[in-house]
């Protein structure tokens, strides 16, 4: 037993280690089940009056302990019960739900352990409560089974949304019927219609909340290899990423357009979008450069939120001076000629062309977004502001993404037209003095 003592000792904190080693074997093997012992507050059930619990959150969250441990408490408190399992497969219920290092039969006492009766697909515990497998891929299995609660795990997985819509019929015994669903998030129509619904409470997290429990050297090999893409935000940020219905960038061409390393740069030009208002409003600010292949590349986003015009001002010269810019295209609708002025105030060593806005930003960003179509626009890296703010952008001259206006975007598209499009592009959308 042990091993037993050291596993719990490499999970706790050292408050709790001191704790432990006080135990006897005995009282450290019982330790290991005690969820109220080991549940992060992040974890807990919420209290209140739902139906649904929706776990939304990146991978090692926790979420399969989560699950599990709900049905475990109430399927021992109430012999009576019975309970749906359902996963994207059988074999994932089972090799998950049931049978993984966080089912239902790892996380069991042994004196309240159900027994698993796989050609069945039946679980039963020493309460008498019953549970049943079933997969998302059979939905007309859930038709006629009546059942008091559920767990419906990586729903986000499942396609279309019948055995949902069974799974949810067969919830009609007992007084107050429930069901969790665990999942990593994903855009999917029965994702959206969960979170909509107004018994639904919603529970999300990031990988890292549960860092304490995961080997560090998985934790940097995942931020290296993901760090901020939309693959990462979404399954270890626990973020639920959508693309705009007819926005003029998608997820998808953004993600086909990232690389990791940058050729020989011809040239560098920042793009610059002042803020309207003196404070309060952000200054994109973004880098772009032009590849000796010809091709253009977004180099980094350094845009600044409630600056004054001395502040962001000076943020451009220092992003100019990092990158060995050769010239600053600045936005000049809002303040004229003092922006300029504002800008070679702060010491930029270089030329400041200031171009007038004709039109909407939508309709001078479309040039830019048919390069990245036409594979000839890149980032070099991940910039999820930046991004969230492209994706944006709609067609006809709406925008429904983050914060008031898309300065980080706008200023992309100064720097990317200066870069790729030059005076064709330029004069067909702005105005340059």
């Amino acid at each position: 037993m042990r091993l037993t003592v050291w596993h719990l000792l490499r999970l706790s904190s050292p408050a709790r280690a001191e704790l432990i080693d006080t135990l006897s074997d005995e009282e450290a093997a019982a330790l290991l089940t005690d969820w109220a012992f080991w549940v992060r507050p992040d974890q807990a059930v919420p209290q209140g009056d739902w139906r649904h619990w929706l776990v939304m959150a990146g991978r090692g969250f926790g979420k399969t302990r989560m699950g599990a441990e709900w049905i475990r408490a109430l399927a021992e408190a109430n012999g009576t019960l019975s309970i749906a399992l359902v996963g994207g497969t059988l074999s994932e219920v089972r090799q998950v739900m049931v049978e993984g290092d966080s089912g239902l039969l790892a996380i069991a006492p042994p004196a309240e352990r159900p027994v698993f009766e796989p050609s069945l697909r039946r679980l039963t515990w020493p309460s008498g409560a019953v549970a049943h497998l079933y997969s998302a891929a059979e939905p007309d299995h859930l038709r006629g089974p009546q059942h008091d609660i559920a767990w419906a795990d990586e729903v986000g997985k499942w396609a279309g949304v019948a055995a949902w819509d069974n799974l949810m019929l067969s919830l009609r015994k007992g007084r107050n019927p429930r069901i969790v669903a665990t999942t990593t998030p994903k855009p999917t129509g029965l994702l959206r219609r969960l979170i909509a619904l107004p018994d639904t409470v919603v529970t999300r997290g990031r990988t890292m909340d549960n860092r304490a429990n995961l080997p560090p050297s998985w934790i940097d090999a995942v931020q290296r290899t993901y760090g901020a893409t939309r693959f990462a935000r979404q399954e270890l940020e626990g973020e639920l990423i959508e693309d705009v219905e007819n926005g003029i960038w998608s997820r998808d061409v953004l993600e086909a357009a990232r690389v990791a390393v940058a050729p020989e740069l011809r040239r560098v030009v920042i793009g610059v979008d002042p803020p309207v208002t003196a404070t309060g409003d952000a200054c994109g600010i973004v880098v772009v450069g032009q590849g000796a292949d010809g091709k253009a590349y977004v180099l980094a986003d350094h845009s600044v939120v409630g600056k004054t015009p001395q502040g962001w001002a000076s943020a451009v010269a220092a992003a100019a001076q990092a990158w060995g810019a050769d010239k600053v295209v600045a936005e000049a609708n809002n303040g004229g000629d003092l922006v300029i002025e504002t800008l070679r105030a702060a010491d930029i060593a270089m030329p400041v062309k200031k171009v007038i806005a004709s039109r909407g930003k939508v309709a001078r960003a479309e040039p830019v977004a048919a390069l990245y179509e036409a594979g000839r626009a890149f980032h070099f890296g991940a910039f999820p502001a930046l991004e969230d703010e492209m994706c944006g952008m709609v067609t006809g001259g709406g925008y429904q993404g983050p914060g008031r206006s898309p300065d980080r975007a706008d200023a992309l598209v100064w720097a990317m037209s200066e870069v790729m499009l030059g005076k064709v592009g330029a004069q067909a959308r702005v105005r340059v003095l």
